[in-house]
């Protein structure tokens, strides 16, 4: 596939707001790809062939792009790099085969009408996405701008934010920006009543109330997640977490997940960072699921089996962490055989036979092997004392490292 692309920005306007440059750059694309309404907004072109968006669009682009005659010209909306089809084609094509004609996104012309600098804001895109996906960016005093999928959208999100305990935040649904039909409503996310919403919005919100989202330390308080006691209690999460060391678009194997509370706490470092939960128990499988919708990361994928044979046929891990089975022949050594160098293996133990094994592939492996306390000040009498959780052996070790 050697197709060039030149992506261009259509504006508010459309046609009669692009500047000429880009002007020409489509009149003279023998191929002019992009949405119905985009392709529709641009005047007729002698022997141009257009053709609209396929669906599923990005398993389809590769054969189009192939097959289309060139020059090839693809139409978007403002900048085709803020959740747009510029980054999928840069995916596809690599950049010396894309360029890119921005016009003024919605996210720059929301922030003008509300006075909101850009430091000051988190965009959340929820094109074609779960609503959930918010989740993660929600704390007090935060600014939000959604970039919607469609006119639903706006209701689905104060919905969410209701139930979750956000319902006094301040919402403003920005229709049509820098059309002559553009509109601003607003409400609280709990007194939701705006009927005409426009197809094309993007919804502003002030994030006011209580409720799970953003994890100010990075970890999540235990009681954000639904759990019958098998969960990594905070601290060693927090412990775990550090040595693990999400990176963006890295994929977490999360071996005997229980509750699921690395995995989720994994994929919520960054937008990007995917996970593989591997459970046994129907139970504690379902626990997972719950956890991960309700706390932002319904794209957590969930194996229920054992390991080491649940493991068989997945994509290779950048990170595993095995919170229950090291115990099980053949577990830790699959576990290490899937990842590469650099991949990084997080172990806990509680028993005496974990902790054996753990010395064990310490003295083989190398790496780091820690004992972890943790003990909590609860009444005792009338007075305060120390009461000590069961210690935690942590293994650490880095693929490639001595």
């Amino acid at each position: 596939m050697e197709a060039h692309v030149t992506v261009v920005g259509l504006g508010a306007d459309g046609w009669a707001g692009l500047p000429e440059p880009s002007r020409t750059l489509v009149r003279g694309a023998a191929t002019l790809l992009g949405g119905a309404r985009h392709l529709d907004a641009v005047p007729p072109v002698d022997g141009q062939e257009r053709v609209a968006w396929p669906s599923p669009l990005r398993e389809n682009l590769p054969g189009l792009l192939g097959a289309a005659r060139r020059p090839v010209v693809v139409l978007a909306s403002g900048d085709p790099l803020v959740s747009g089809v510029g980054t999928t084609l840069l995916d596809i094509l690599g950049p010396e085969r894309v360029t890119i004609v921005p016009a003024v996104s919605s996210v720059a012309l929301a922030r003008a009408r509300l006075g909101w600098p850009a430091e000051s804001v988190t965009t959340v895109s929820l094109v074609g996405r779960d609503v959930r996906l918010v989740v993660p960016a929600l704390a007090p005093g935060r600014r939000l701008l959604v970039l919607s999928s469609d006119e639903t959208t706006p209701a689905a999100v104060a919905a969410l934010l209701t139930g979750l305990g956000w319902g006094e935040s301040r919402l403003a649904v920005l229709g049509d920006l820098g059309a002559a039909g553009e509109s601003r409503a607003e409400s609280t996310a709990a007194s939701w009543n705006v009927v005409d919403v426009p197809r094309l919005n993007v919804l502003a919100a002030e994030i006011r109330g209580t409720g799970p989202g953003w994890a100010a330390g990075g970890v999540l308080p235990d009681d954000a997640f639904e759990h019958a006691g098998q969960i990594t209690k905070r601290d060693l999460r927090a412990s775990a977490l550090a040595r693990l060391a999400p990176a963006p678009g890295q994929l977490l194997w999360d071996v005997g997940a229980g509750s699921g509370s690395i995995g989720v706490e994994w994929m919520r470092a960054w937008p990007t960072a995917r996970t593989i939960a591997i459970e046994s128990r129907a139970d504690r499988a379902a626990l997972v699921r719950r956890n991960a919708a309700t706390l932002g990361v319904p794209g957590l994928r969930l194996v229920e089996g054992s390991a080491p044979d649940a493991l068989a046929g997945l994509e290779r891990p950048d990170a595993v962490f095995v919170g229950g089975g090291a115990t099980v022949p053949g577990v830790l050594e699959a576990c290490w055989d899937a990842l590469g160098t650099g991949g990084r293996l997080v172990v806990h133990g509680v028993t005496a036979e974990t902790e054996a094994v753990l010395l064990e592939q310490y003295r083989r492996r190398g790496g780091e092997l820690v004992r972890l306390h943790v003990e909590r000040a609860e009444p005792l009498g009338s007075f305060t004392g120390w009461t000590p959780a069961r210690a935690v052996s942590q293994w650490t070790v880095t693929k490639g490292e001595s």
